[in-house]
């Protein structure tokens, strides 16, 4: 009998010592967190926005977008050439439309790189989504199999990827094309958060070199490219032990070709190795990268932990404190400079727009004067089509015009083109003028050289000149402006 209480009174003991370890755990778990007071303040989220400015610039973008811009894209069906759209989807326009989607978007951080390394579990530092229940799903092994957009709602909700494409007032109708096995695996998340209403986060799969792009279902490298022509800026992440470049990293390096001023790389979770060799593997890293980015100014690398828990013991904490306050930054001057990054961007598209007007209007002169009453129609036109120089059709163009050569299409595009679109569904630009609504040369080339460049201008002269949270915190680097769209 007294060998059963003392085995009863020793077991009681054994629980009552792990409840107090437990709860003694539980308080170093909690005080273990990081302070997450610098994420609001650089990113300036306390501070309220002049909604009334912004969207009054963004209603007179659309106005010039509608009037100037948009009749001869429609007139010369320049969605159908397929280079650098505003709308990628064909037949589907900027009309109506609740949104306007591209022009009315904001600014898109795309997340991309090997798995599980982290896109996930900084996307959820960022937001302060961690331990609720929408957070995004973290750990060692792949997790993220779905392509997740975040953006801002009234109440914290997901939003399946049908209905995504099917809402016209959203920008991702265009990802339709992709078919339905896509649409299963495109999530939403809306949610309402401070720095949503400024800015959409879009985590990737993570990209496993030992699997075939066949069996993910769905046209993995065409998706990826979709999203990178519309981001502002694209962190790729790594981590110290997944620095291997394979056959799907290098693809990856290859569509990101001529968007090098986006791409921030990200060192993730380098508090788990000691300074020695955090600094061979950031040297191992830039070698393993060197053949994949060949550019004079290799992009910025960002080297940090980016999850809520402390840094490790021992560790460079001033440093990744710093690594991180220059990321925010950097991030912020995207959510800052959006206004003047969608003008830049519309009067680019402007800009191809009528450089494709002109040339389907010398393609149409020249093929007029070709012609004759015993000429073939058809062996004119692919004579004119197969090859454009024998008729100065590119030339004519930079000559007369003051078109840059390194802004003209692709000269196998028309070929195409022209094979879709009968030239004789053309009309030359001498024919599109109206008595009320002008031409529709006149109006493109008004918009490219005086009304974009003065809401430019405007918008400028009226933001007040902040002051960079590398001041206050003594990181000592202001980042450059970078990010915009050439």
């Amino acid at each position: 009998m007294k060998g059963t209480v003392l085995i009863c009174c020793f077991l009681s003991l054994l629980h009552l010592q792990a409840a107090a370890e437990e709860e003694e755990g539980g308080a170093d778990f909690i005080s273990a967190l990081r302070d997450r007071s610098h994420i609001d303040e650089t990113l300036r989220l306390a501070t309220e926005e002049k909604s009334g400015d912004y969207a009054g610039a963004i209603q007179r973008l659309r106005n010039v977008y509608h009037s100037s811009i948009k009749p001869m894209e429609q007139a010369y069906k320049y969605n159908e050439l397929r280079q650098h759209e505003i709308s990628a989807y064909p037949g589907r326009t900027l009309g109506d439309s609740s949104a306007d989607g591209e022009i009315t978007s904001k600014p898109m951080v795309l997340f991309l790189g090997p798995w599980s390394v982290g896109k996930s579990s900084m996307i959820n530092y960022l937001l302060g989504m961690n331990d609720s229940p929408y957070q995004l799903y973290t750990g060692a092994e792949p997790t993220t199999s779905e392509f997740t957009v975040i953006t801002h709602g009234e109440k914290i909700r997901s939003v399946e990827g049908i209905v995504m494409a099917a809402d016209s007032s959203r920008s991702f109708s265009p990802l339709e094309k992709f078919g339905q096995n896509f649409l299963e695996k495109l999530v939403g998340i809306e949610m309402p958060h401070k720095l949503l209403e400024r800015v959409t986060f879009v985590d990737t799969p993570g990209i496993i070199e030992n699997r075939k792009q066949q069996e993910r279902g769905y046209p993995f490298n065409d998706v990826c490219q979709w999203f990178i022509d519309r981001a502002d800026l694209i962190f790729v992440v790594f981590d110290p032990t997944k620095l291997d470049v394979g056959l799907e990293l290098e693809m990856l390096f290859r569509q990101l070709k001529g968007r090098e001023s986006q791409i921030r790389i990200i060192l993730n979770k380098a508090d788990n190795l000691a300074t020695q060799d955090l600094m061979r593997v950031y040297g191992a890293l830039f070698w393993s990268l060197a053949p994949l980015i060949n550019v004079t100014e290799p992009p910025r690398v960002y080297v940090s932990s980016f999850w809520p828990y402390d840094y490790a013991p021992d560790t460079s904490r001033e440093l990744f404190k710093r690594e991180e306050i220059s990321l925010l930054e950097d991030l912020n001057q995207v959510i800052e400079n959006r206004m003047e990054n969608k003008i830049a961007f519309i009067r680019q598209h402007g800009i191809r727009v009528r450089i494709h007007g002109l040339l389907v209007d010398r393609y149409v002169q020249t093929f007029k004067e070709k012609m004759s009453y015993f000429s073939d129609p058809e062996l004119v036109f692919k004579e004119i089509v197969d090859d454009p120089d024998k008729f100065y059709i590119f030339k004519s163009i930079l000559a007369k015009t003051n078109v840059s050569k390194f802004d003209l299409p692709n000269r196998d595009a028309y070929r195409d083109f022209f094979g879709v679109n009968p030239i004789t569904n053309f009309k030359p630009l001498t024919a599109q003028c109206s008595y009320m609504g002008g031409c529709l040369l006149e109006k493109i080339e008004r918009a490219i050289t005086n009304e974009l460049p003065a809401l430019l201008s405007s918008i400028n002269s009226g933001k007040q000149p902040g002051l960079s949270s590398c001041e206050t915190t003594g990181c000592g680097e202001k980042p450059k402006n970078r990010y915009r769209k050439n």
